[in-house]
């Protein structure tokens, strides 16, 4: 007999060797008010089909965790993925990216509404017919045969630069199809969604996570739309879609020249941006952005493209107009909230904005941090002829910060590390990930924090992104992509390192072995031939840029 611990009601009971998941929830007698999708067995979440062996530590999960979250869109995506292999036999479709709070798939050919209708009539049939989700451990050799003999070979090409003896795959009614972590058991565990025509393609719609009972809320997005389509259409050209595609073009030797033109797509988008500004004739450009989004390395880059443009660029910082520590706002917690706008002292610094535009020379403060307060050193700004305040931070596209400044004098860009390159063309890489890692390497070089600490912080850094950030991200003049789509190789060998220290005992190890098993699947690349430049150096080190 085993003895399981659950930590949802803190009781252990015993069951037989090999009993599953799902029976030992059922043996709790636990009553989880949106059902239960998963469980976190040892902090390393499962699906509940897993047969237990050995004595165990189980929380079980539902659609209100991250984790239950991510179960709940890759089982819908399978039934999404077999109803259009029904609808549209021998047809690609493609998992694009996440944007609407949904997750946009399509074809090669455009959907009507008619043929979406009929999807999304045959996802309730699956689903109503409980059917199973068998999961086959093979030798990957196998998988491999299996997807080529379905020209599947996206993932065909994935497995063949994955390293590994065995793999996986799962079955559904007959379909094939792989995905990278587990599933629900069967289609009867998924509830509530919707589908719905977007741009080309289908619009795959899931439920809120703290409002399970209700859809999310589409929001209109379409700028963002615009950016990720760009850098698709460079991934096409380039022959690199998927991690599959960069993988075989590393085995051949093509490493650097990757490298290369990404950087250089990228550096020919900042020279566009840098036109745009002149072309406009603003004064203040307000640079804006998620946590770990290359902010900061865009604007120096974006300055030099300025000054290349006959511009004299002038950097202010929005953390010298932080309020004094006192009269910063607090969280329902108590704990201060330094990303609220009012942690800004809003009045003040639209007063001197509007003073420096007026031709007026104004005292710039200093914020010392050890203290909480701002002071004064005499430094002084008077605007001169070619002159562009470049004002980068989290709040600098809410209409909050620059309200007494005409909208004429702004060039507002939104900078986010926006994912394109996919495992296969159903397993998506999320934006949020990518982020993630990037936070965790710069943290760990320049801030001392550990990857624990960087992992158990991040879901507080996403809900102020939330709150303060993405609401204003359509607001931007013009969106810059900081992604680089062989970054993730570059990152894996360090982050690899921090996540293994996390220990098992602690939650956050359930995340970072998430993380590690989706890096298991890159070619790693050494950083040599990175430019002193790159974004990717304000997390890795040997920037030429000081920060």
């Amino acid at each position: 007999m085993l003895r399981i611990y659950c930590r949802n009601n803190g009781e252990t009971k015993e069951f037989p060797k090999g009993v599953t998941l799902r029976e030992i929830y059922d043996g709790f007698a636990l009553e989880m008010p949106y059902g239960v999708l998963a469980a976190r067995v040892n902090n390393v979440t499962e699906g509940l089909a897993l047969r237990i062996y050995r004595h165990k530590d189980v929380e079980f999960i539902d659609i209100t965790s991250n984790d239950g979250m991510r179960m709940y869109v890759r089982s819908l995506t399978f039934i999404f993925m077999k109803a259009m292999n029904e609808m549209f036999p021998g047809e690609t479709v493609r998992f694009e990216n996440a944007i609407s709070k949904g997750y946009y798939c399509r074809m090669d050919q455009p959907v009507t509404e008619e043929q979406v209708d009929a999807v999304r009539v045959r996802m309730k049939e699956i689903i109503a017919g409980d059917i199973p989700f068998n999961r086959v451990e093979c030798h990957t050799q196998d998988a491999i045969e299996i997807f080529e003999r379905m020209g599947r070979i996206d993932k065909v090409r994935l497995l063949e630069t994955y390293g590994r003896l065995y793999t996986s795959y799962y079955e559904l009614d007959g379909y094939v199809d792989s995905y990278y972590n587990g599933l629900v058991p069967s289609t009867g565990y998924i509830g509530l969604f919707d589908i719905e025509k977007f741009a080309d393609g289908v619009l795959l719609r899931v439920p809120n996570k703290e409002r399970p009972t209700e859809l999310e809320d589409k929001i209109p997005q379409d700028k963002l739309q615009e950016l990720f389509e760009e850098r698709l259409q460079w991934h096409q050209k380039m022959g690199v879609e998927t991690i599959g595609d960069f993988n075989k073009g590393v085995h051949a030797g093509y490493g650097v020249d990757l490298v290369n033109v990404s950087e250089a797509l990228q550096e020919r988008r900042l020279s566009q941006i840098a036109d745009m500004v002149h072309e406009r004739g603003a004064r203040v450009v307000l640079i804006a952005g998620p946590s770990s989004s290359g902010k900061t390395t865009f604007s120096k880059r974006l300055s030099v493209q300025l000054l290349a443009c006959g511009l004299k660029p002038y950097a202010i910082s929005l953390d010298d107009y932080f309020v004094n520590r006192t009269e910063t706002p607090r969280k329902p917690d108590g704990d201060y909230d330094f990303e609220s706008i009012h942690s800004i002292d809003l009045p003040y610094f639209n007063d001197s904005l509007t003073r420096i535009l007026a031709g007026e020379e104004v005292e710039l403060p200093y914020y010392n941090f050890v203290k909480g307060e701002r002071e004064y050193k005499g430094n002084t700004l008077k605007l001169a002829p070619q002159m562009v305040l470049v004002i980068e931070g989290t709040h600098a596209l809410n209409p909050m910060l620059t309200a007494q400044v005409d909208d004429k004098e702004k060039f507002r860009i939104y900078v986010s590390a926006l994912t394109s390159i996919k495992l296969d063309y159903h397993n998506y890489i999320s934006t949020s990930d990518s982020r993630l890692l990037r936070r965790m390497l710069r943290d760990s070089k320049y801030r001392g924090y550990s990857a624990i600490e960087t992992i158990s912080r991040w879901p507080d850094v996403r809900k102020g992104e939330e709150e303060w950030i993405f609401p204003y991200q359509e607001n931007a003049d013009v969106m810059f992509n900081s992604s680089l789509f062989y970054e993730l190789a570059v990152f894996k060998s360090q982050a690899e390192q921090l996540l293994r220290t996390v220990p098992e005992n602690i939650k956050e190890y359930s995340e970072a072995q998430r993380l590690l098993h989706f890096l298991d699947y890159i070619v790693p690349l050494q950083d040599d031939e990175l430019p002193p430049t790159s974004v990717v150096r304000e997390f890795l080190g040997g920037s030429s840029f000081k920060y």
